[in-house]
């Protein structure tokens, strides 16, 4: 049987994919939770055992061609917000292009 921590950190995630396979339509999408790398931060604390606040991620998207990166993550952030409003502390974004991923 799942903690209940166990259960909270597996939601946040859920929901950070579910909204960004929504809004981004991603053809890669990987979501590391590194919060554990962050134990002594304040905004840790704050969250208790159950908080996801720190997160790695890697998005492909067709919906980035022609942004730039401060757009790209501006379209994270958006699709995030209340995420961000309800605990997610801090978000390391790699967002490419499916061709930018494919010239590599």
């Amino acid at each position: 049987m799942a903690s209940r921590g166990a259960n909270a950190l597996l939601s946040r995630a859920i929901r950070i994919e579910t909204k960004l396979k929504s809004l981004l339509e991603p053809t890669v999408l990987e979501i590391d939770d590194v919060s554990h790398q962050h134990a002594g931060h304040a905004a840790v604390k704050q969250m208790g055992a159950a908080g996801e606040t720190h997160f790695n991620l890697k998005i492909v998207s067709p919906k980035f061609d022609g942004l730039s990166l401060v757009k790209r993550h501006r379209m994270v952030y958006d699709a995030l917000s209340d995420e961000l409003q309800s605990g997610l502390h801090a978000l390391s974004i790699v967002a490419k292009t499916p061709q930018e991923v494919s010239h590599k």
